[in-house]
């Protein structure tokens, strides 16, 4: 039988192999292995699953549970046995998945309004015993059609919803022994390969802890994020309300021409939130003497338009906001410090000027003009605003950035002066009650496509830097959030289908010759799910406006 040659980016070899042969066995006969087992692989930059079988030269990047994607193939495995579990445990009982949490998903299971420690314990047993089995996860292409009559039977009226409204002659199935599933990326080959994961009751369902990201060695069960997850529960509840908790029921609202209505409802529902928590920093102003407000959230999650927005709400209660972008601190390019890869780190603390910020705040405390440097993210230098700021007695200081919510960032300003909001992209529409969509890819696009038009940043740019990004997320800001007075989810559960047709064509100009071209693909699939909504109707002040332009507010 002919041979090909197969190139090993892991250990910088190649070995020549039959045609047909399955990247399972390519790594077992390139003895590539590393601590923990490789999950899924990119071929020529492409993710595919171990059991994929190549038939022409390639080159292949094995990935583990380290790596970025390499984890999400561990998540949506373990999501998988999950499923399985409680079909085993609760027959007749719809499973749902219902967001992520720290390192984990928090699950429910229709009709139990309250697990308990030995009901997980049931869930858990079943689940290590999928594992112990070791049972064969395989992916086919079927007739669509095919397709919805199996998830008919099995009850899966939303993933039937979202093949409904997204027409494909084909589609992919999964099924792991008698059970099926929809999955949106790459699984493990098997399930002996999900061998750490908890299970512990937590509110109405129970949380399913996995292996850190930041030490994957260890299981962190120990769930300390009670107001993140308030903020989920409320949205999830809105959304259902609505209608729209799932891609497919997005969908069909859109194609049913209900997406003028969404827009104006979700907006509403931002302007409402905004109102309320303006009304609550009023009452902080009056009754403890606030006088600064402290933005924080991860990359793209909206910060500034929240700032701007809040600010006009404060205005209306008779205060005067005075605004601050930590960004425009940065130290200029070549003073930025650099992380572990020699890549600059702009989300670490050191990236901002802290002398200088702590100077300016301690002069407008005491009532003079300042002069507020602007920072020029094209070229990399420090500008100057014409206008200094100046602060009265009905003055209010918003300051929006990163490190907001780290008590090193203003050590010199008491915590009665301040009042905390984060923010963030926590995505409420998920793709099916199994497969939530990462609150991680919503900002990604979001970033992708604001960098394209304002930052100079073309896609490959913006997702090369994501994970450093990541990386500094983890580190500097979810360790304070929930520090923070309040929290805001600025996600709009109709974002996604306006974000598409602007962000296709950035993610289409990444080469395949770059490692980048396999996230970006992935991308494209997942946005594929999509039906597109255009944007003539999203109001100027949207939150979104900031990504995609269009906006009311200067930036």
């Amino acid at each position: 039988m002919e041979k090909i040659r197969i190139i090993c980016e892991n250990t910088g070899s190649s070995i020549d192999t039959e045609m047909g042969t399955s990247l399972l066995d390519i790594v077992k006969g390139l003895g590539a292995g590393g601590k923990y087992p490789f999950l899924a692989a990119y071929v020529n930059n492409r993710i595919k699953e171990l059991n994929y079988r190549v038939y022409t030269p390639v080159t292949v990047r094995f990935i583990d549970i380290t790596h970025f994607e390499g984890y999400r193939v561990y998540q949506r495995t373990a999501s998988f046995i999950m499923q399985a579990a409680v079909r085993e445990v609760c027959p007749g009982h719809r499973f749902y998945i219902r967001h992520s949490l720290g390192d984990g998903f928090y699950c429910e299971i229709e009709g139990e309004r309250e697990i308990s420690q030995a009901r997980c314990d049931e869930i858990a047993a079943a689940a290590r015993r999928i594992v112990a089995d070791n049972l064969t996860i395989t992916r086919r292409k079927v007739l669509t059609t095919e397709a919805r009559e199996i998830y008919e039977r099995l009850g899966f009226d939303d993933k039937t919803v979202l093949l409904e409204t997204r027409p494909r002659l084909y589609s992919e199935l999964y099924t792991m022994g008698d059970i099926a599933g929809y999955f949106y990326g790459a699984l493990a080959p098997s399930t002996g390969y999900v061998e750490a994961f908890d299970i512990l009751p937590y509110y109405n369902g129970f949380y399913l802890a996995l292996p850190k990201r930041s030490d994957i060695s260890k299981i962190d069960t120990a769930i300390h994020l009670d107001k993140m997850f308030d903020i989920f529960h409320e949205y999830q509840t809105w959304v259902n309300i609505m209608g729209v908790p799932t891609v497919g029921s997005l969908n069909e609202k859109v194609l049913g021409g209900d997406a003028s209505e969404l827009i104006k409802i979700a907006e509403a529902f931002h302007e409402k939130q905004l109102g309320q928590i303006a009304d609550t920093i009023a009452g902080a102003n009056s009754s403890r003497g606030v006088r600064m407000v402290l933005i924080s959230g991860p990359s793209s999650s909206g910060k500034t338009t929240f700032a701007k927005r809040l600010g006009v709400q404060l205005r209306v209660l008779g205060l005067n906001p005075v605004l601050i972008s930590l960004d425009d601190y940065f130290v200029e390019r070549e003073k930025t410090p650099r992380d572990e890869k020699g890549d600059y780190d702009y989300e670490a603390l050191e990236a901002i000027d802290l002398a200088q910020l702590n100077e300016h705040l301690k002069r407008l405390a005491a009532g003079e003009s300042v002069a507020i440097p602007r920072y020029d993210f094209i070229t990399g230098k420090r500008q100057w605003h014409e206008n200094p700021l100046q602060l009265d007695e009905r003055s209010i200081l918003i300051m929006e950035g990163i490190h907001g919510l780290n008590p090193r960032l203003t050590p010199s300003i008491p915590d009665k002066l301040k009042f905390k909001i984060y923010i963030s992209c926590f995505t409420s529409v998920a793709m099916d009650n199994l497969s939530r969509i990462p609150t991680t890819d919503n900002r990604l696009l979001r970033r992708i496509t604001r960098d394209y038009a304002t930052r100079g940043s073309n896609a490959y740019a913006t997702i090369a830097r994501w994970g450093s990004v990541r990386r500094g997320e983890e580190k500097h800001i979810f360790p304070y959030q929930e520090n923070a007075d309040v929290m805001f989810n600025s996600s709009l559960f109709y974002e996604i289908s306006v974000l598409r047709p602007f962000v296709e064509p950035i993610l289409r100009e990444v080469p395949d010759t770059v490692p980048e071209y396999g996230e970006a693909s992935r991308l494209l699939k997942f946005l594929d799910n999509f039906t597109p909504v255009k944007p003539d109707e999203i109001p100027p002040t949207s939150l979104l406006r900031e990504f995609i332009g269009g906006s009311s507010f200067k930036y």
